[in-house]
């Protein structure tokens, strides 16, 4: 515990000292060479936010690149863009594993072929009809939590659950109240992602008070908790 809260202090301390003008945008050099690929890929990553909101939450995207295609497409949400009455949804091809303004990405989940290809065709299909394309607010949201927790849910190849520090994800699109969790393994009871319950195989038992997640994850045990995130094994 000692080592993770020193490792906490030193994150919060790097963020202060970091400039998003000069901040590294490289590749993390974690995802394949497309060139080296030849089957289809879909994969999920996560960084630290920007400046100060970086002690306590994520951005996440999803990234994918068909067998065929040569490069890849990355899918988010840019809340800076709205201030310029452009989209808050991009998707376009780009690396797939840029450092995050500094922040170096986590990959949380990833699959290939035949079932990458059919999450591919789903979420292409998807992502016309998000509801908040044009909107973005930082908390509750909608923001880039609550866009690729979407896709996620409505999307059956991807069982994965997006970390409990990833705020706004808990803002359900669909329905007002009730719905599945974002891995389709459970259910979600959620008052406009500022309050919420969700019960599921692979998320547990996490509780959203204001937009603090706190939890435990059974399936590949864990303890959820606000700022810091997973406490234990990872999730896939």
């Amino acid at each position: 515990m000692k080592n993770l809260l020193l490792s906490f202090l030193l994150l919060i301390l790097t963020s202060c000292a970091t400039d998003w003008r000069t901040a590294s945008k490289e590749s993390a050099n974690i995802s394949p060479k497309p060139d080296q690929l030849s089957e289809s890929i879909v994969q999920v990553f996560v960084a630290r936010t920007v400046k100060w909101r970086g002690y306590f939450a994520v951005h996440p995207w999803i990234s994918w690149k068909l067998k065929e295609d040569d490069q890849y497409t990355v899918t988010q949400v840019i809340g800076w863009r709205t201030r310029r009455g452009l989209p808050a949804v991009v998707t376009m091809t780009d690396l797939p594993d840029r450092h995050w303004f500094g922040s170096k990405p986590e990959l949380i989940y990833e699959i290939r072929g035949d079932q990458a290809t059919k999450a591919i065709e789903k979420m292409k299909a998807i992502i016309p009809s998000y509801p908040f394309a044009n909107d973005y607010r930082a908390w509750p949201g909608p923001n880039s939590n609550t866009y690729i927790a979407h896709l996620i849910r409505e999307t059956e190849e991807l069982t994965v659950e997006l970390p409990p520090h990833a705020i706004g994800k808990d803002m359900l699109v669909d329905s007002y109240f009730f719905d599945k969790t974002a891995s389709g393994t459970g259910f979600q009871f959620s008052i406009f992602g500022v309050l919420g319950l969700q019960l599921g195989l692979k998320e547990g038992v996490e509780v959203n008070l204001f937009g603090l997640n706190f939890g435990v994850d059974f399936w590949t045990p864990a303890l959820k908790l606000p700022m810091i995130g997973r406490v234990g094994f990872t999730d896939q």
